[in-house]
């Protein structure tokens, strides 16, 4: 006879299929969470559909925005209240304008003045178009569309020396010097192009006049689902800048800072940098055509990638590193003549590192950012702080110091190594805190599996997921 000590009683039995059954159930309800979440994710899409619906947005919006002109947040939160497809012309409008006033001014304090309100005007530019571009795309087709964008500034910017100088050609009694010529042609398309798009741009993607109410619906279901808590939220200034509350807003803050000094190196200073390889001016410009075009080229393979693997930060990781690389290479070497195509080649990994981690780091936080008020706060701080680290560019590319620019290139290159360190930092952070919130709730869901829609609150919310 068994020791009734071991033997288990009628109650353990019980309390032995409670526990089973609980555990079944904890396991059930985990399941049908996730099947819940897919099924309100996947709902209505056609992927045919979409795709069809993502060309018609492609070729209805990204040429006119490759083409415009390049007090950021209160311009940026002013463009959310008014509305992106009406604040991005008018902006367009006013520096379109200030620069045609520049071909007016005989002193340098008429030339200050309108600066400052060119600069002011342009400013709110790129956030405004990086907001406006998350409210007709989902999160994993946002960082190609964004790359079109800004690949077509680095192209022009790649050719603006050429311009400039076939401007310069021009021979004409109307004007006392030649570079007048160049804001009255510049400023003059930009205000006719500014009055085209306020009338072409449409307010949302489930407004938009050249879809059919079938489209206009799968529009914007998609973007309720991956990309805005609230679709078209009205503009909330108080809760917008909440997001200053968040801990990883600070982190891509720092990360808009590493970036922004290679990147404004590059953008400022290349053609100083090129000169260590050739003397004569056109062949600088001629030199600097090459890296920044291969640069619009590396961005886009990135972008697209990344959209495709639905992860941001090891790419952006890749461009830092090609930052570092490349500036490290350059200062190294010594004797220039002898290593020409080295340093030729260096200033093209230059380009290669910082065009692609502009994108998408923006991409990145917009995707982990679903309140739409919050997402445009964020964007109008985060790329104009980048955007200011060109006063750090320009007080380290010292004349002392050239041809080499030893002590700017060491500088560039370091601020590359940091942009690395506090990515990877982030990334790995997100990747961590998404395992452990998938223990906590004993299922595993992925940024795609949860709707944004449920995601007003951010990480406060047991669902949430990092966007990679």
């Amino acid at each position: 006879m068994a020791d009734p000590a071991l033997s288990p009683s009628p109650q353990k039995h019980l309390a032995a299929n409670d526990v089973v059954s609980c555990n079944k159930k904890s396991i059930d309800d985990a399941e049908n969470s996730r099947e819940n979440v897919a099924g309100e994710t996947a709902l209505v899409i056609d992927s045919a559909a979409e795709r069809a619906l993502c060309r018609k947005f492609d070729f209805r919006l990204l040429p006119v925005l490759a083409i415009m002109v390049v007090f950021a947040p209160p311009f940026a939160l002013l463009g959310k209240k008014i509305g992106p497809s009406r604040m991005l012309p008018i902006l367009m409008f006013s520096f379109g304008s200030f620069t045609l006033l520049t071909a007016t001014t005989h002193n340098f304090s008429g030339i200050f003045a309108l600066r400052f309100f060119l600069g002011a005007a342009e400013s709110a530019f790129f956030p405004l178009v990086i907001f406006y571009l998350t409210t007709f795309y989902r999160r994993n087709e946002l960082a190609r569309r964004l790359a079109i964008f800004y690949a077509a500034s680095n192209i022009a910017n790649a050719f603006s020396g050429l311009l400039a100088f076939g401007v310069f050609q021009i021979k004409s009694d109307l004007v006392d010097y030649p570079w007048r010529w160049l804001f009255i042609i510049e400023g003059t398309l930009t205000v006719l192009f500014a009055i085209f798009v306020f009338f072409y741009l449409p307010k949302s993607a489930a407004e938009a006049r050249f879809l059919n109410e079938e489209e206009k619906s799968l529009a914007y279901h998609r973007i309720q689902v991956d990309s805005s808590s609230v679709v078209n939220e009205a503009f909330n200034l108080r809760e917008s800048l909440q997001i200053f509350k968040r801990p990883s807003t600070y982190g891509f803050l720092l990360i808009e800072i590493a970036l922004g000094v290679p990147l404004q190196s590059v953008a400022l200073f290349l053609p100083q940098i090129v000169q260590r390889i050739v003397k004569n001016t056109i062949q600088v410009n001629l030199y600097t055509v090459a890296p920044n075009i291969t640069g619009a080229v590396t961005l886009l393979i990135l972008a697209f990638s990344s959209d495709l693997l639905r992860i941001r930060f090891p790419f952006i990781c890749l461009g830092f590193a090609l930052t570092f690389t490349g500036f490290i290479i350059y200062a190294a070497i010594d004797d220039v003549e002898r290593q020409i195509k080295l340093a030729y080649y260096a200033t093209f990994m230059m380009t290669w590192g910082t065009s692609a981690p502009s994108v998408l780091l923006s991409t990145w936080y917009n995707n982990n950012v679903a309140h739409e008020g919050q997402r445009l706060a964020l964007t109008s701080v985060g790329v104009p702080l980048a955007n200011l680290m060109g006063l750090v560019a320009s007080n380290v590319f010292r004349d002392q110091d050239k041809p080499k620019y030893a002590p700017a290139l060491i500088t560039t290159a370091s601020f590359g190594g940091f942009g690395i360190l506090v990515s990877a930092c982030l990334g790995l952070y997100m990747v961590f805190d998404n395992k452990r919130r998938d223990r906590r709730q004993g299922v595993k869901l992925s940024a795609r599996d949860v709707p944004t829609s449920r995601l007003r609150d951010g990480p406060k919310v047991d669902d949430f997921r990092w966007f990679l």
